[in-house]
């Protein structure tokens, strides 16, 4: 299972709603969390063979930005 870490600007309640679906719709996603106490919001994705453009693309089509983080 792949760990992915992503700095966005997902920062509330509300925001984590907004993306919840287009996260789930993403089938190599088994998991998913948002730091929102963490300055930089990080998105933490678990999956198998989950890609980090598959991440990108559904937290930025809910209108979000989103960068990897090494």
């Amino acid at each position: 299972m792949n760990t992915l870490k992503f700095k966005t600007t997902i920062n509330c309640g509300g925001c984590v709603r907004a993306v919840t679906g287009p996260l789930n719709e993403e089938t190599a996603i088994s998991s998913w969390q948002v730091d929102t106490d963490d300055p930089n919001k990080i998105l933490t994705v678990q999956g198998n063979n989950v890609q980090p453009e598959q991440v990108i693309r559904a937290v930025q089509e809910a209108g979000f930005e989103i960068e990897s983080v090494a």
